[in-house]
């Protein structure tokens, strides 16, 4: 189960009852809402550009580094309120001070993806909440639980 690593399974334990409340480290970065901006990408998104990679990797001997995102950033409070609104549950949050090192905002640039891979997401941010939300509310307790 351990801890998440990015927003959106926080967001999600927070809606299904598994934490009290999200905490969001600043609200006084330098954009439109003070939260930070991230490009946030569907898990089979990011799959399948990895797949697409993997098919390059067939004819092309070279090694390139390539962003795979969005190319779209969406801050913290856009992520809750379209969380909340993909599941009908209230999002409880807390505003914490910054943490170290965090920056305002920072998003990908997926142009190579498209010309090299012929890849670019598909899934949007209310998609991916959705998602996200089907999933864990049949699993509310996460992948031990079922185990």
């Amino acid at each position: 189960m351990g801890m998440p690593n990015n927003l959106l399974p926080f967001v999600a334990q927070v809606a299904v009852g598994r934490r009290e409340f999200l905490n969001i480290w600043g609200n006084d970065y330098d954009t439109p809402d003070g939260t930070g901006v991230r490009d946030y990408i569907h898990v089979s998104d990011l799959a399948l550009g990895h797949l697409k990679a993997l098919e390059r990797l067939e004819n092309y001997a070279e090694c390139v580094s390539i962003n795979l995102g969005t190319g779209v950033g969406y801050s913290v409070l856009d992520m809750v309120w379209a969380f909340e609104k993909a599941s009908g549950k209230n999002v409880p949050f807390k505003i914490a001070e910054r943490r170290p090192g965090d920056i305002a905002s920072c998003y990908a640039d997926p142009g190579q993806a498209l010309v090299l891979l012929g890849w670019r997401a598909e899934r949007n941010l209310e998609t991916m909440c959705q998602d996200a939300w089907r999933w864990q509310s049949a699993n509310p307790h996460g992948y031990d639980a079922a185990a």
